[in-house]
């Protein structure tokens, strides 16, 4: 039955000594059931492959090149597919394809079928695991997102979403909190009764990361801002992605970079004068790997509203003092931004002409971290001390004068 329907499809098809005799491996190769030995099935796929878009001139040619090359696998193969009924099915199929189709059995066979190489899996996880960006643009296709946040000065704290906060907080407080990193900042006053705070000391975790490191400790305190870890090492420990958290000194007592690479994160710490500051470039993933319970975090949602203190309170102390404190901070930072209402809040409150370095050194942190160049500088009408304006200054002069010719007359 089957062959005369071969032989009557000659004047219904345009080439069905192809289609018909591809269609019934086809249905071979889908239907089988053959044991894990017999590679029939890696024959038939072979076949297929070969014969399912000849076309041309020379396509008769071709078809009894990928009989033969169909024949040969399964002489390969036949000692292990004795008894399967799929075996014995395609090899008399060849006979009969090869019969009707005058195809020699001696001749040029039908190339090989090019394989795809095997993903390198274990190539991948030994290399690349601890490369968070490589690690994440192998798994979405893009490279990660970042984010920035740092606290320097009184403190001052610009957030993971660009807020900006003058903190009174005392005491140790937590700039984040996730499943990777943990950062404690620890204040004091800057001064006797103060309410201005500034950060004393700094503790950064590196949480256990089974492929890449061991726990790492990093405490800085003022005077003293180490190029090691706690235990003394430089990087993430003897594990085969150590290297991937490396620390290293830029400038010896003032400068600190810790560079976390297989959890995309750089963190900047620096000491002027009598403070420490923190800065901080992280992977979206990553500041964001927390729950509920990890909510009280200084990056993340900035000061507690309870701890919030306006920049501006230093101008009703002193205004020639804030004066002197705008000509300095204008040496440094020319941009009146956030940084700049910080450096003069701060030189005033405290004295210390240092705070300049604080917000300048602040600033060029986020110059280097910040995805987005045009976030650099947060503007705040009202927040800072403002100048006296010669308007101002012009009233100042004419109640004088008026105060002069009235003691005189």
């Amino acid at each position: 039955m089957g062959k005369a329907a071969c032989r009557k499809s000659p004047g219904q098809l345009e080439s069905p000594k192809f289609f018909l005799p591809a269609l019934f491996l086809l249905l071979l190769f889908f239907c089988s059931h053959v044991s894990s030995q017999c590679k029939i099935l890696r024959c038939n796929s072979e076949y297929v492959a070969a014969t399912l878009n000849l076309r041309g001139s020379g396509r008769t040619a071709a078809y009894c090149n990928a009989l033969r090359s169909y024949s040969h696998c399964t002489r390969k193969t036949a000692r292990t597919c004795r008894g399967d009924l799929a075996f014995h099915s395609a090899v008399h199929g060849i006979e009969d394809l090869m019969i009707q189709n005058n195809c020699s059995k001696e001749g040029p066979t039908s190339p090989p079928r090019p394989r795809p190489p095997a993903p390198n899996h274990q190539g991948f996880e030994s290399l690349d695991i601890c490369d968070y960006e490589k690690s994440f643009l192998y798994k979405h296709g893009q490279p990660p997102s970042y984010q920035h946040c740092a606290a320097f000065g009184d403190p001052h704290i610009r957030t993971f979403h660009d807020d900006f906060h003058t903190c009174r907080v005392e005491g140790s407080w937590p700039l984040l909190d996730n499943d990777y990193l943990f950062v404690q900042a620890t204040s004091a006053p800057v001064a006797k009764g103060s309410n201005a705070t500034v950060t004393s000391k700094l503790t950064i975790i590196f949480k256990n990361m089974k492929e890449c490191i061991d726990q790492k400790v990093y405490q800085a305190e003022i005077g003293n801002l180490p190029a090691a870890f706690e235990d003394g090492s430089v990087n993430g420990g003897e594990r085969p992605g150590g290297s991937s958290l490396a620390i290293r000194e830029l400038s010896p007592g003032r400068h600190v970079e810790i560079r976390a690479q297989y959890i995309g994160t750089t963190i900047a710490v620096r000491q002027a004068g009598r403070q420490l500051s923190f800065s901080i470039r992280a992977a979206e993933e990553v500041a964001s790997a927390f729950t509920e319970e990890q909510d009280l975090q200084l990056c993340v949602g900035g000061c507690p509203r309870s701890q919030r203190i306006s920049r501006s309170e230093c101008c009703s102390r002193s205004r020639g003092a804030a004066e002197e404190a705008r000509a300095l901070c204008k040496e440094m930072l020319p941009v009146e931004d956030v940084y700049f209402q910080s450096c003069v809040f701060d030189v005033v409150t405290s004295g210390d002409a240092n705070f300049t370095m604080a917000a300048h050194g602040a600033l060029e942190d986020a110059r280097v971290f910040l995805p987005d160049a045009e976030k650099l500088h947060i503007f705040q009408a009202g927040a800072g001390c403002p100048h006296a304006s010669p308007s101002f200054l012009l009233l100042l002069l004419l109640a004088a004068c008026l105060w002069v010719l009235q003691s005189h007359f």
